[in-house]
């Protein structure tokens, strides 16, 4: 099921739907966009480290830089960034993210665009057989403008050393899922001069770290120039935190009353990215839009 909220009827619905929904088998595939095809450029991934960070001091990360095969140097590219990279530069994982970019762009149903696709920061254990810290939910869940600086002064810079990035915030876009897909939003929302563009997968809307205000700050903040796709599912996470899909209604509705251009995909699925995964290639095609 996929929707925009379009009265208070429908989201009453929602409710209903949520209310009395069971963990079904998710009957989601994946369509030609999402795999090799032939004819079609391949672009080139490679894996690096980052560790350098006086934003979130003594953290280490893997990051991942897709380029694809039309980038010219001389020409600026877009950037999309996504957090818990390493779920979405996998090729057999659900995104499989470099697939789908090299098939839309192939397409021109993208820009030319170089993905860096950037895990949360480990903080590594200093005695030996001790456990790493993971800063995963510090970064991505608080609210404020901390990670996006970190993004913004620390880590992009370095990917811009080597490739030419563009400068028009309509070209960049960001995205992630659970607490990754509410960090792509408070980038956004904290800088949407740098990124305008936000895709989240079952984003964690709700009391981790105060996210459950977006809703009420969204209709009481005049609309900021950010093109959203969000995408839930009602048999996702109900726990202490809140409850992933109701969080992800009222998020949409504030959407829809601030008039932003936002997307609503509402479907059977879990606290996963079953069904995100499934529609990269039309949510990628309908943030990258031209109208």
């Amino acid at each position: 099921m996929k929707f925009k909220l379009s009265n208070l009827a429908t989201l009453a619905a929602a409710f209903v739907i949520i209310s009395g929904s069971m963990n079904a088998a998710e009957p989601y595939k994946h369509g030609p966009d999402s795999m090799r095809q032939d004819g079609v450029p391949v672009g080139k991934v490679t894996k690096h480290q980052f560790k350098t960070s006086q934003l979130f001091p003594g953290t280490v990360r893997d990051y991942w830089i897709y380029v694809p095969a039309q980038y010219d140097e001389s020409k600026p590219a877009a950037l999309m960034v996504f957090q818990d990279g390493g779920s979405y530069v996998n090729e057999r994982g659900s995104f499989r993210t470099p697939i789908v970019f090299d098939n839309l762009i192939h397409q021109k149903k993208m820009p030319v665009t170089i993905g860096v696709f950037i895990n949360p920061g480990v903080i590594p254990a200093t005695q030996s057989g001790g456990r790493d810290r993971k800063n995963r939910s510090f970064e991505y869940d608080s609210l404020g403008d901390l990670y996006v600086r970190f993004l913004i002064e620390e880590l992009l810079p370095v990917v811009e050393q080597d490739y030419n990035l563009t400068d028009d915030e309509s070209q960049r876009a960001i995205g992630g899922i659970s607490s990754g897909g509410i960090c792509a939003w408070t980038a956004a929302w904290e800088r949407p001069d740098y990124f305008s563009k936000v895709l989240s997968h079952v984003g964690s809307f709700t009391n981790i770290r105060g996210g459950h205000v977006y809703p009420a700050l969204i209709r009481k903040t005049e609309r900021k120039p950010i093109r959203a796709y969000l995408q839930e599912g009602r048999n996702d996470l109900d726990n202490l935190h809140g409850n992933w899909p109701l969080a992800n209604l009222q998020m949409a509705a504030a959407l829809k009353y601030q008039k932003y251009d936002y997307n609503f995909a509402f479907g059977e699925g879990g606290h996963n990215g079953i069904h995100g995964g499934v529609l990269m290639p039309e949510s990628l095609t309908w943030l990258w839009r031209e109208e």
